[in-house]
């Protein structure tokens, strides 16, 4: 099966419905409005192919790129083709979800989150935020430098509300994932999240909010739910 053959499937899927939707999310076209349901039917049936997702990814189609990655086998994927993903990234929602997905799960995802953070792009460095956000939720404390995040922490703290309106949102996140995913740093996260206190983020069109840091950790904590961490951080 090809990179074409999954598109030509792909293109009858496609609802205008859901493709408006998608658009106010700041989704660009080309974009074919298929549901992530209808996606991940796809998902389940490949399961995963390297070079099919780098083909579909290449295509520059919204659906197949989000398919690309839910297909992508993560072990496989070189910094060379993580990086060109994140370059090649034609939204903010490639940035915040499907390419830090497949780098957090893969061999370089401490590395290249640690890298993407710095750039001078705004959706790279969201990317990098992002990727950080999936780790924490996906690994076991004993694997994560908690050091470093607290370090990240204390940077975040310092420079998130002068930070690009993406990158912002980013940050909430981390502060959000290190306070429920990693219980050694509750704690700090949530003292951290209580000084950043509100984050303002442009949403678009659309009717989202910026969850609320503070609020969500201890929700979290209510539930018992503290570092009971996910099977995937693809969804």
């Amino acid at each position: 099966m090809t990179a074409a053959d999954i598109v030509a499937e792909l293109k009858p899927l496609g609802k205008e419905s859901y493709k408006k939707v998608l658009l106010k999310h700041g989704i660009r076209e080309p974009v074919l409005g298929v549901s992530i349901e209808q996606l991940k039917k796809i998902q389940t049936r490949v399961k995963k192919d390297y070079q099919l997702a780098l083909d579909l990814y290449d295509t520059g189609i919204y659906d197949a790129m989000y398919l690309a990655g839910l297909i992508a086998d993560d072990a496989k994927m070189t910094k060379k083709d993580l990086q060109r993903w994140v370059e090649n990234a034609t939204c903010e929602a490639l940035c915040g979800y499907t390419v830090p997905w497949v780098a957090a799960e893969g061999r370089f995802g401490w590395e290249l989150a640690q890298k993407w953070i710095d750039a001078k792009k705004p959706s790279i460095a969201a990317a990098g935020w992002a990727t950080l956000v999936s780790l924490v939720a996906v690994k076991d404390d004993a694997e994560l430098d908690l050091p470093e995040l607290k370090r990240l922490l204390t940077r975040v703290e310092k420079s998130i509300q002068s930070a690009p309106s993406g990158v912002r949102y980013a940050m909430n996140m981390f502060v959000i994932a290190v306070g429920t995913y990693v219980k050694p740093l509750g704690d700090l996260a949530l003292k951290t999240a209580e000084k950043i206190g509100r984050v303002t983020v442009d949403m678009g069109e659309t009717a989202c909010k910026v969850p609320f840091a503070p609020d969500y950790i201890r929700k979290v904590r209510q539930r018992g739910a503290i570092g009971k961490k996910r099977k995937t951080a693809k969804c």
